[in-house]
């Protein structure tokens, strides 16, 4: 399913999430060609649970505003390595009743030494408030030395049987150096037609931070029907720092 994206000006700036809070926050849009919609987000937290939520509405034919969709997302801190939330995804008929269409899980696992587990799973509403998970996505961190990690992540689909398999496969490996270089390369893989993960695509950023500057620099490489890799693209980026370059001065 896809859900309208909005684009808005911020009317009121979202609160710091402290311990035991609550806040509501109002953004509209106001693009020519467009039709005018509003978004409230609200967000309470009490100890280690925490609820947020969004309501996009759009003007109707009567003139008023009227719910186009609306997500909930609930997060709940078990213990300091466990972390369960639940997102649901509402819409509204052309009768005006909200309906259930979408409810994500995760379960986020954390160990001390940095390792990390994420598992997340997508559910689609029949229209009758029966559920059928459609997507599950399953990322494994290691962290490798105290300046690097790597993270696999398998993303399964529901395949013509009914069956969740897998699909595409990435690879990420994360590093930052003593000089302010953090090198993120990602590995994508696909299943070939015997089953077997072959490379598909592989994209390297690295950025060099320091007190006034952010350097980027993207590539992109494909690979062909052989497995060859070449490079498709390269983008490099540069952002200032106007503040910290003032304070220097």
């Amino acid at each position: 399913t896809v859900f309208p994206s909005v684009v808005c000006a911020q009317e009121q700036a979202a609160q710091p999430k402290n311990v035991n809070e609550s806040w509501t926050a109002t953004t509209q849009t106001s693009v020519a060609n467009y039709n005018p919609s509003r978004m409230t987000e609200s967000y309470a937290k009490s100890g280690d649970r925490s609820v947020d939520k969004t309501i996009v509405e759009v003007v109707g034919p009567n003139g008023r505003y009227q719910p186009c969709y609306e997500t909930e997302k609930e997060t709940a801190h078990v213990n300091a390595t466990l972390a369960r939330t639940v997102e649901r995804t509402y819409g509204w008929d052309v009768n005006g009743r909200r309906n259930l269409v979408q409810v994500t899980e995760e379960e986020a696992r954390r160990s001390a030494n940095g390792d990390a587990q994420v598992i997340r799973t997508t559910s689609n509403s029949d229209g009758n408030g029966n559920l059928q998970v459609i997507q599950r996505e399953v990322a494994d961190t290691r962290k490798t030395s105290p300046n690097a990690q790597d993270t696999k992540t398998t993303l399964y689909r529901l395949d013509g049987n009914g069956n969740l398999t897998p699909t595409t496969q990435t690879q990420e490996v994360r590093e930052r150096s003593a000089n302010h270089m953090v090198d993120v390369k990602t590995t994508t893989l696909v299943l070939d037609s015997s089953g077997n993960w072959e490379v598909g695509e592989v994209k390297d950023i690295k950025v060099d931070e320091d007190d006034k500057n952010r350097i980027s620099e993207e590539r992109v490489s494909l690979a062909d029907s052989q497995g060859r890799l070449s490079e498709v693209s390269r983008v490099l980026g540069k952002e200032t720092d106007t503040a910290a370059g003032e304070k220097s001065n």
